[in-house]
Parts: C-alpha cells; sequence; structure tokens
C-alpha cells in the first residue's frame, strides 16, 4: 500500500501561487455526513436501554441491528481526522509555513482546551467537572499541534511517516504499563486508553493520540490531490484505487488474522454473526485493520461524489461546514432530552448530572428506551440542529474576512 500511495503522488505538481480555491464540496459533503451519523452514537449513549448493559458490538449480547448501529459510526472520527489533514493542506496553499504551523498549534490548543472544559460539561451537565473524557476533539487538538511541526518535513517523509505510524502502531498492542502513575498516563497518552483518578478528578483517555497523528499527516498529504493544477480525473483514480487497495488489503489480513488488530475474528454460530466477527475491528485505539476497513471506503466514496450537489446534499453539506459548532451544540442537545427522558421514565433529573460515564452510573439501571425510539430522537435532532446549523454557515460566510476567530469554530 505505501509503494502504491508513493507511486499516486510523485507527479502532484505543487505551485502554491495557483492553489488559492474555494472549498471542495466532495469534503464538506462527506465530513456532513459523518458528524451526522456521529450523533446518532451519542443518542444511543443516552437513551438506549442496553447500553447500560453492554457494548453493541459484544457479539454474545447484540442484535444484527444494533451491531451495524454501532458499526456505522467507526466511520465517523477517522474520516473526521482524515478530512481535518486535507482542509490544513487546503487552508495553507495560500499562506506561508510559519502562517500554517501557528493556524495548526493555536487551533489544536483551542481544541484541546474545549474537549477539556467545553464538551466536558456537555457530557456531564456537572460544573464541578470530575470527568474529563478525553475524545476525538482532544486527540484531534494534540494531532493538529503535532502536525504544525511536521508541516517543515518534506510531504514524502510525512506520507512515509505516516504510512509507519498507521501500519506499525499494534505492534505495540503488547506493551503495558500498569498503575497510574505518570508513565502509565503517558502511555495512554500514547496509545493504550486508560482511566486516571487525579484527586477528585476523574480522566478517561479513551482516544491515545499516537495512531490519530498517523491519520491527520496522511490526510494532509492527500491534500495535495486537491491542487487546482491536479486533473480531477486522476484525482478521482488515485482515491479509488488506495481506497480498493485499502479493502482489499483488509480482507486479506483479517480472513487470515495475521496482522493489524489485537482482537482476531472467530467463525461463529451463523454465516452472518461470522461477518459481524469479521468486521468487528478494535477502535480504541484505531487498529490499522480499523483504519483501512473506515478510510477506505471514504476514499472511494470522496471519488465518486465529485459532481454538483442536489437539494439533499446541499442540506448535508452545511453540517460539513460547520462541524466544530453543530459537535459541541448537539452534545448539549442530546444530554438536555435525556434529562426529559429520564424524568419521563420515572429518574430524578439530578441521575442525568454525572460524575462518570451515563452508562456507568448505578441510578439510571433499567433508564433507556428501545432501538427505534433511538433512531426518532436522532432523526429529530438532526431536524432541530439544521437551522441552527444553516444561519452559523451563513454567518460565517458573511463574516470571514474581518472575523478570522470564526475560523476556529
Amino acid at each position: 500500500m505505501t509503494t502504491l500511495i508513493r507511486i499516486r503522488f510523485k507527479n502532484i505538481a505543487y505551485s502554491p501561487k495557483v492553489l488559492k480555491q474555494k472549498r471542495i464540496e466532495s469534503i464538506d459533503l462527506l465530513r456532513g455526513i459523518v458528524m451526522i451519523i456521529m450523533a446518532l452514537d451519542h443518542v444511543r449513549d443516552y437513551f438506549h436501554y442496553d447500553a447500560f448493559l453492554y457494548e453493541p458490538t459484544d457479539l454474545a449480547r447484540t442484535s444484527v441491528f444494533l451491531f451495524f448501529t454501532r458499526f456505522i459510526t467507526h466511520y465517523c472520527a477517522p474520516v473526521f481526522v482524515f478530512l481535518a489533514g486535507i482542509s490544513a493542506y487546503m487552508y495553507g496553499v495560500d499562506k506561508s509555513k510559519g502562517q500554517l504551523a501557528y493556524y495548526l498549534f493555536t487551533r489544536g490548543s483551542w481544541l484541546v482546551f474545549a474537549e477539556l472544559f467545553i464538551i466536558s460539561l456537555a457530557w456531564s451537565f456537572n460544573p464541578s467537572y470530575p470527568m474529563f473524557n478525553l475524545q476525538v476533539i482532544w486527540a484531534t487538538g494534540i494531532s493538529m499541534i503535532v502536525l504544525s511541526a511536521l508541516i517543515y518535513i518534506r510531504k514524502r517523509y510525512i506520507l512515509v511517516m505516516a504510512v509507519l505510524i498507521i501500519a506499525g502502531h499494534n505492534f505495540l498492542d503488547n506493551v503495558h504499563v500498569p498503575g497510574t502513575g505518570i508513565t502509565s498516563f503517558l502511555w495512554s497518552f500514547l496509545h493504550e486508553p486508560g482511566g486516571f483518578v487525579v484527586g477528585q478528578y476523574n480522566f478517561f483517555v479513551r482516544y491515545p493520540v499516537l495512531p490519530w497523528i498517523g491519520i491527520i499527516a496522511l490526510g494532509y498529504c492527500f491534500g495535495s490531490l486537491y491542487n487546482p493544477s491536479y486533473d480531477h480525473n486522476k484525482r478521482r483514480k488515485t482515491l479509488l484505487g488506495i481506497g480498493l487497495t485499502a479493502i482489499v488489503l483488509f480482507l486479506f489480513m483479517r480472513s487470515f488474522n495475521i496482522y493489524g488488530d489485537s482482537s482476531h475474528w472467530v467463525r461463529q454460530n451463523n454465516y452472518i454473526f461470522s461477518i459481524l466477527s469479521l468486521l468487528n475491528v478494535t477502535k480504541y485505539p484505531p487498529s490499522f485493520l480499523y483504519i483501512l476497513i473506515t478510510l477506505g471506503p471514504a476514499m472511494i466514496f470522496l471519488s465518486l461524489i465529485e459532481k454538483p450537489l442536489n437539494t439533499i446534499s446541499e442540506k448535508i453539506t452545511v453540517f460539513g461546514r460547520v462541524p466544530f459548532f453543530y459537535y459541541v451544540i448537539h452534545l448539549y442537545v442530546i444530554h438536555l432530552f435525556a434529562i426529559i427522558g429520564a424524568i419521563i421514565s420515572g429518574y430524578n433529573w439530578k441521575d442525568m448530572i454525572l460524575a462518570t460515564r451515563v452508562n456507568s452510573v448505578t441510578a439510571l439501571r433499567g433508564y433507556g428506551f428501545n432501538l427505534l425510539t433511538v433512531y426518532a430522537v436522532w432523526i429529530a435532532l438532526i431536524l432541530l440542529l439544521y437551522p441552527f446549523c444553516k444561519w452559523f454557515d451563513s454567518y460565517k460566510r458573511k463574516h470571514k474576512l474581518n472575523k478570522p476567530w470564526l475560523t476556529y469554530l
């Protein structure tokens, strides 16, 4: 796969003077799709009764519909971070390396701050901040900070480094640093999820940053394909070829449990659940096979959607143009809906003021709704948020020149 990527990229012409361009609608559309899908998993966390009992990927207890309700959301984080890398490249095409590095460093720092103090509050509704859940915004922020230094390296070396991290980090799966000290935390920060208690505060490292750095760096390199001087038909063929290669490589390596995921697939009692086992790859941290089966289809999708938007896709791109704004407000609205759901179900609203993850709260045992209700709440959420996102998108477009801070939202 590394060789194929190198071949595809070697003839790209880099011409900073001609790189100034408008937003790429296909990127906004794909980002909008994954942002909408992402909300489904968060609604499930707060509303589905089985979320308090077992993981939706537990093949001993899940259903096919529930499994795919979870599996489809696997695409969200890697695609979001990959597209963040492409967007970083495109942001810097008419700027100096110093300007791009400054933007990436400051925006990354802002995202880390937002994860800790804005998004953590959305998850808990607890102003005493007993819980810090370090997830995708955190990982994206750290990855941007690292990328702010990497951009000074030649792109070919960034590409090689990205592929090595993505393909090689699973060699670290058997490395463990037990305990709760600083060394253990640093290892969780890099590669192994963990929970830590510091005084009265709980830190959950859900997104170790090492593989996400590889993904954003890969996206940054792929941003070169969107150089206006690069033929769009060649771009489509490149994305299609690499995407298909990723899927074939996934199927080959996964079928024989060769490498790339610490959790091997096992033949199940029936054909359908055997397929589920094959697809049941590791997200925390994202394994090599997880990245192949999520970014591969995403690249194919990008290669196929470079066409004028229709009425529906235009609406979806609205979410893709204001992803951070949408991400923050959708969490607050979901949590508010969950409080209403708890009251309707006979629970105290205070039970939804959290000191840990919602599905770990003992007082909420027995709370929840069926999967059909989860989907209904999800659809209602998207319809409710659309006009707010459309307003903010319009506001950003009108004021992006005189209010540069809007690029951080």
